[in-house]
């Protein structure tokens, strides 16, 4: 059917490295139809109107790897396969996710294209693909498309759906470090550092390591006080309370002013400061009850309020507090003046990537106006200063003029409650002295702190805290990593698997294995389906006791799915041949694109790693040149040519030579056991089982296996496997 119209046929989640790239994409199989025959050239005002309502395209460098090269492909003539590409990158950019990859190529099927976008998060993606879809149609058509109103929905599914900027932080740290991370719920903040038995978790600025115990003691700030005075940390004076009326008596004890605040509250909410009459105490305290299950009055310490971060023992961050206040013009009324004067920064807003928060009068401010006899609706004189809040945003960082003997308190603090991360607020008038000498002390400690008024300070200089949470949680040689093993090929991957799970097994690892033949963690046959896929291979990454792991990833699965892993240990290819199969779903006509798909598998090999490769197969010999890692081929014949030129470089190989499986490492050989003690089959194997066992036994060696553990394993292979049957 003929049509002048851009149409999704199908969109293709890549969620894992894939044909395009190491990062998750969406591909969109994309039908222009007959503007195949209409590129931008020919359409009448589209490259005016498209670069009118997407001014910011001038920035996509293309083909031409110079500002504005893409316009200049719009202008000269280009498809709208291309031109959805840049716009739906260009949305997402809008949105707040800077960067990306994209690509756009033709099919076999004329007017078809596929676009592959990098997806952060796939809503997101979907969402802007179709925005990016009906912009490029209403450009082509000469009518109106509200770019903001997109770009608007979109962000507000960013700050919905994405990672927030904290736990971001972290997961980019950990990339930093090539440590790998999964996220475990679609909208929230729970991320996997690692994979499986060397994992760990992170919720926000909490991990495996913060203590359930820590975090009750941390909510219960009288507790707290009580703990840290006992081990000398200084805190100010005072009590909980029952009734206004014992608000007001525990604040006689002390002696005014005074700090009235709820006992577990957080965020600041309900804290009202600096008290000086029953009045203004007895108020408070009726806010400050619904904030919390009881409240506290306590010495008001003079100074400034700081927070502190101490992650892991250390000190790594803190920042200044400052008083909010406007000044009156005579005209404005305090709320007029709120918004003129303070929200109108542009650093302040409702979401987390906005390091100061929107000020509102609520409750306490009230209280803060009336104590000036002023309401939100009043105009105060010109000149006159308004005192809005006390306990503002933390906005200015000081880190570095932390005195030590106070770095020193708040990492004792720290350590007392129990935690591992830890917020500490604490009040100073000069942070760069000790607070004994200006009766400074630590009035909270918090556990679950924010990170992004460190990240992004209103003043000064950002600080590092993603990457001291990563080095908190991994020393500096761990590298968040099992062994794992890919195996790639037209055939003999399951076969590959099989065996290399029973080799793996003897050395008393706890395995886990996503293959044609189920899902096996340890001994245990979990599920007896084929498991060859994504989905049931991350459920490996996510069992905390798996030691080492074996993946299938048939061509189907890199097309249609992409790995599950982001690097792996050793890489198997078996061979390249069959393609027939993929032709209609994947479009793959050739031999040439199925080595393109299964390179895929060579591509993600750590440089401490090896590829594993069939050298009877010369497809497969050519992956040799893109690992990261060390080589090892495998073939029956010692004579085939590629490894007999592998082993005059001194590589390793595995072959066959008078019925012996044999290791070599360069011309020395170690003959390890007769091909017979592999009872594949009562009398004897088929050239493919060798193969496979050639295979499984070379990756076995990548992984240290040593040659008696390697006889032991083939000699018990048959038995193993029907016992486990």
């Amino acid at each position: 059917m003929s049509q002048k119209d851009i149409i999704f046929r199908k969109i293709v989640p890549l969620r894992g490295p894939n044909v395009w790239t190491y990062r998750p994409v969406l591909e969109a199989w994309v039908d222009i139809g007959e503007l195949e025959d209409f590129p931008s050239n020919k359409i009448p005002g589209y490259y005016e109107r498209l670069k009118a309502m997407l001014p910011s395209l001038i920035e996509h460098r293309c083909s031409y790897e110079e500002r504005g090269g893409f316009l200049r492909r719009v202008e000269e003539g280009t498809w709208p396969a291309h031109i959805l590409e840049h716009v739906t990158l260009e949305l997402q950019n809008l949105a707040g996710l800077p960067g990306g990859f994209g690509r756009a190529r033709e099919t076999s099927e004329r007017g078809v294209y596929k676009v592959a976008i990098r997806a952060w998060q796939e809503d997101v993606t979907r969402a802007a693909l179709m925005k990016g879809r009906e912009l490029i149609m209403a450009a082509m058509e000469d009518r109106p498309f509200d770019v903001n109103a997109a770009v608007e929905e979109l962000t507000d599914m960013v700050d919905s759906l994405c990672l927030g900027p904290s736990t971001a932080s972290i997961v980019d740290a950990a990339d930093d470090r090539d440590i790998p991370a999964i996220r475990l719920l679609e909208d929230g903040n729970l991320v996997q550092i690692g994979y499986a038995a060397a994992m760990r978790r992170i919720w926000t600025a909490e991990t495996d390591r913060t203590s359930a115990i820590a975090e009750g003691i941390s909510r219960d700030k009288d507790l707290t006080k009580s703990l840290l005075s006992s081990c000398g940390v200084p805190v100010p004076e005072g009590r909980e309370v029952d009734s206004p009326e014992d608000a007001w008596e525990a604040a006689e004890d002390i002696g005014l002013p005074v700090v009235v605040k709820p006992v577990d509250g957080n965020h600041g909410r309900g804290v009202f400061i600096d008290l000086k009459s029953r009045e203004e105490v007895e108020k408070a305290y009726s806010v400050a009850v619904d904030e919390g299950s009881g409240v506290l009055v306590e010495r008001s310490i003079p100074g400034t309020e700081h927070r502190l971060l101490v992650i892991g023992g250390k000190l790594v961050a803190a920042n200044r507090g400052d008083m909010i206040k406007v000044m009156g013009d005579g005209k404005s009324t305090v709320r007029e003046l709120i918004d003129l004067q303070i929200n109108c920064d542009p650093r302040r807003g409702p979401t987390e990537n906005h390091p100061l928060s929107v000020i509102r009068i609520d409750t306490a401010a009230r209280i803060e106006l009336e104590r000036q006899g002023l309401t939100g609706d009043d105009v105060p004189a010109a000149g006159r200063e308004v005192l809005i809040q006390r306990n503002a945003n933390h906005e200015f960082d000081c880190t570095d003029e932390v005195h030590p003997e106070t770095a020193h308190l708040v990492s004792l603090a720290a350590r007392i409650v129990g935690l591992d991360i830890a917020g500490i607020d604490l009040v100073a008038e000069d942070i760069s002295k000790p607070l004994h000498e200006q009766g400074g002390a630590i009035v909270e400690v918090n556990a679950g702190p924010s990170l992004l008024m460190h990240l992004k300070p209103g003043v000064g200089k950002p600080r590092p805290v993603g990457k001291a949470v990563v080095d908190h949680l991994f020393p500096k040689n761990a590298s968040g990593r099992i062994p794992v093993v890919g195996i790639t090929g037209s055939r003999g991957k399951t076969g590959v698997a099989r065996i290399l799970r029973h080799l793996l097994q003897i050395t008393g690892k706890h395995i886990g294995a996503a293959t044609s033949d189920g899902l096996f963690l340890g001994r245990r046959h979990v599920e007896k389906k084929d498991c060859a896929h994504w989905q049931p291979a991350r459920r490996v990454l996510m069992a905390r006791a798996v030691e080492a792991a074996i993946f299938e990833n048939g061509p189907a699965t890199i097309l249609g799915e992409g790995l599950a892993y982001d690097r792996c240990q050793i890489g198997v290819v078996t061979n390249v041949t069959d393609f027939e199969h993929l032709r209609a779903d994947y479009d793959v006509q050739n031999v040439d694109q199925l080595w393109k798909a299964m390179r895929t598998q060579v591509d993600v090999v750590l440089d401490s790693g090896a590829s594993v490769l069939n050298a009877a197969d010369e497809q497969v010999v050519e992956m040799a040149e893109l690992s990261d890692g060390e080589v090892i081929f495998y073939a029956v014949d010692p004579d085939t040519p590629a490894l007999v030129e592998h082993r005059k470089q001194d590589g390793r190989s595995v072959y066959v030579r008078d019925g012996y499986l044999t290791l070599a490492m360069g011309e020395d050989e170690e003959p390890l056991i007769e091909t017979i003690a592999f009872i594949g089959t009562p009398k004897g194997c088929a050239a493919h089982e060798i193969e496979n066992l050639l295979a499984a036994v070379a990756a076995a060696w990548a992984l240290d296996l040593s040659p008696e553990l390697l006889r032991t394993g083939i000699s018990t292979y048959e038995t193993d496997e029907a016992d486990a049957a």
